[in-house]
């Protein structure tokens, strides 16, 4: 787990987007987006802290292939403008992305 993660923050959601149930991730690590329509929320400064105030809609821009990460989404927030990066859960046995 990343020292920028906040404990307790794996939790499920409803995605504002589509309106969908997001279940969290079973290997531990944070869920961020919604693995049916892959928009997410622009809340954290740092993956996992929950500390930006923006509060606006991700979209997700495009995909990319990291060596270190595996597949990564980029996202654009529809408030700010600000551009970021999540990595993908193609592998959840529960709710795996869909590209």
């Amino acid at each position: 787990m990343s020292r920028f993660t906040v404990q307790g923050t794996n939790n499920p959601f409803t995605c504002l987007h589509c309106g969908r149930e997001v279940l969290p991730l079973e290997n531990g690590s944070v869920r961020n987006h919604c693995p049916h329509c892959l928009h997410s929320l622009h809340v954290d400064v740092f993956p996992g802290d929950r500390a930006s105030e923006c509060g606006g809609l991700l979209e997700p821009i495009g995909v990319e292939q990291s060596p270190k990460k595996g597949w990564v989404l980029l996202h654009r927030c529809q408030q700010c403008g600000f551009e970021g990066r999540n990595k993908a859960a193609p592998d959840d046995p529960l709710q795996p992305d869909d590209y």
